[in-house]
């Protein structure tokens, strides 16, 4: 791969940044906000080699990208010393539908409960459905959702598991990091990515982002609009409709 400046921008779905810094010391991770413009600012001035911004949600945080967007759009009108892009994030739900599912195939117990952090109300709800889907798509019968930091909570999923009759419980991260103490009688189903199918993930994405803008591409203007179409629906109002994509 060509020389380029790897920053990881984490939100909620990779709470702890020391989690990516133990897979690669080639990556400069760090959470959004002032800290990535900070980044930036740095590989601006330390190289002109391109830097690539990779966010780091696995389909549930798309205000990580849409943020990681208005810092690249900032530091591209101050300077145009280093060509700068915005790679895809790191997963789509599609993509932690299937992740889950290989944990999933990967244990012999009964019930699952699929545990990330908490976040917005809408991407809590988007973790119920990326269970429902594992559920359908998968052997297990029993897929429960638990939310850290949330409601349903660890304690609550794990009861709920037990109350419909589960005998062994898995849980399932759907978050980048160590998982949380476990109650007695709960086996630990992660991690979600290994750390080689994880700087796997990432340099396949910063080497699209590459080429992409060799092409012309850098990926800002997609990222400014990922927020759109996530929350309550909306009205445009007359002669303000377009289409929305399923």
């Amino acid at each position: 791969m060509a020389a380029v400046n790897v920053i990881l921008v984490c939100g909620h779905e990779c709470p702890d940044p020391d989690h990516l810094r133990s897979v690669s010391s080639d990556w400069t991770v760090v959470a959004g906000g002032r800290a990535l413009t900070a980044a930036i600012d740095t590989a601006l001035a330390a190289s002109p080699d391109p830097i690539c911004v990779v966010p780091m949600t696995l389909g549930r945080d798309p205000g990580l990208v849409a943020d990681a967007a208005r810092a690249l759009s900032w530091a591209r009108r101050e300077s145009n010393s280093s060509p700068l892009v915005l790679s895809s994030p790191l997963g789509e739900a599609d993509h932690l539908v299937g992740w889950l599912r290989g944990r999933a195939a990967a244990t012999s117990s009964d019930a699952l409960l699929v545990v990330a952090p908490s976040g917005t109300p809408f991407e809590d709800a988007e973790l119920f459905r990326i269970a429902r889907l594992v559920r359908q798509f998968g052997s297990s019968g029993l897929v429960e959702v638990a939310l850290l930091g949330g409601d349903p909570d660890l304690d609550d999923g794990v009861d709920r598991c037990r109350r419909l009759g589960a005998r062994q419980i898995a849980v399932l991260p759907a978050w980048l990091g160590a998982g949380p103490p476990l109650p007695s009688g709960v086996a630990d189903g992660g991690p979600l990515l290994t750390g080689a199918a994880l700087r796997g993930v990432v340099e396949a994405r910063v080497a699209a982002a590459l080429h992409d803008l060799a092409h012309g591409h850098d990926g800002i203007a997609d990222g400014l609009d990922a927020e759109h179409g996530h929350g309550f629906a909306h009205s445009h109002g007359p002669g303000h409709g377009h289409g929305h994509g399923h």
